[in-house]
């Protein structure tokens, strides 16, 4: 009964008119990847998915698009499984080559403007929300879903993402832990990636992904979050489910910039990411992060909870234009994961 009545309480949390729940879907890890994601793609027109994904493309630059084109015939080889099947699978589900599935995947790398944070209570929870804001928007809303990865019944993790990307910049494992990642963006971010990728590195995302399925508690995590070889420099913000088990890694393309954990024995009870190294003011043009503290020291650690943090996530400019959802997690008590697409 006492969960029934949290659950109520925080589906009533008043939110802007407007703003939605996405559709959740469940995906198979049991069935073969190339057909993984054929469930969800059916509840979508193909045609208008062609439509919204050939935006992106069409964004990438086109010395890029040419270069996959080259190497289209050895992209099985190069990509790492189970992504290279999957990537196949909804590129013939939606009548694109392989070149083209890869290319929505690595424009859906940059997702540029994004904050998270997490927090622990003076009770010792932690809690995990982000917004992930991006280009596109106006589209890209329509493409939102909650994703449940079961495996013998159960779920193994839980995702945000959009349609026709295999990556995950939001999810949690239940009872483990929760991860987002807000992109660490420099000029030459394209060439280094490809480069990169070629030499079988994972794509941020994808590490995200892997992540939830092969760690087991919070510092495994933490541990493969680190160290993996990727190919973009990222921020990952990690969440658990025990006192102190906050963190955000700056990421390098082979290991950490920096590890900046939560503090609470000196008042440290929040850290917030935008994307910006948080050793550095960020840009006057580009401040979130200083609202978004305002928000937190205003609301206090003794008032944090999940409605709290989806106001922080609603201060402007923490949240704009360029917001498509917000999530809310905690990995101890995983059935108030909840995202919200913001109109």
């Amino acid at each position: 009964m006492l969960l029934y009545l949290h659950l109520l309480l925080f589906c009533l949390i008043p939110v802007d008119r407007g703003d939605f729940s996405p559709p959740r879907f469940n995906v198979s890890l049991e069935v073969p990847p190339e057909q993984r994601w054929g469930p969800v793609l059916k509840h979508y027109d193909a045609a208008q998915l062609r439509k919204i994904v050939q935006r992106v493309i069409d964004a990438a630059p086109k010395w890029l698009s040419f270069i996959i084109e080259r190497f289209e015939n050895q992209l099985g080889q190069i990509l790492p499984q189970p992504y290279e099947a999957e990537i196949q699978g909804m590129a013939k589900a939606l009548n694109l080559s392989l070149g083209e599935g890869l290319l929505i995947n690595l424009a859906y790398e940059l997702s540029s403007f994004c904050t998270s944070i997490v927090v622990q209570d003076t009770e010792g929870n932690i809690y995990h929300g982000r917004n992930l804001d991006f280009a596109f928007s106006d589209a890209l809303r329509s493409l939102t879903v909650d994703l449940q990865f079961i495996k013998n019944g159960q779920i193994v993790y839980t995702g945000t993402t959009f349609v026709g990307f295999v990556g995950l910049w939001t999810g949690q494992r239940p009872n483990k832990f929760t991860i987002s990642g807000n992109a660490r963006v420099n000029r030459d971010w394209w060439k280094i990636a490809v480069a990169v990728l070629f030499q079988r590195s994972l794509p941020p995302s994808w590490l995200i992904r892997d992540t939830l399925l092969e760690a087991e508690d919070f510092h495994t995590a933490l541990k493969k979050l680190t160290y993996s070889p990727i190919t973009a420099n990222v921020y990952y913000i990690l969440g658990g489910v025990r006192p102190t088990e906050g963190v955000i890694i700056t990421r390098s393309l082979n290991g950490p910039v920096d590890i900046w954990p939560l503090n609470p024995m000196k008042e440290q009870w929040y850290r917030v990411e935008t994307n910006y190294d948080h050793w550095n003011n960020p840009p006057p043009s580009d401040d979130r992060r200083t609202p978004a503290m305002q928000a937190l020291n205003a609301t206090g650690q003794n008032n944090i909870n999940l409605h709290a943090l989806l106001k922080v996530l609603t201060v402007k400019p923490v949240l704009n234009n360029f917001t498509i959802y917000t999530t809310l997690m905690c990995a101890a008590q995983p059935y108030y994961y909840r995202t919200l697409v913001r109109t």
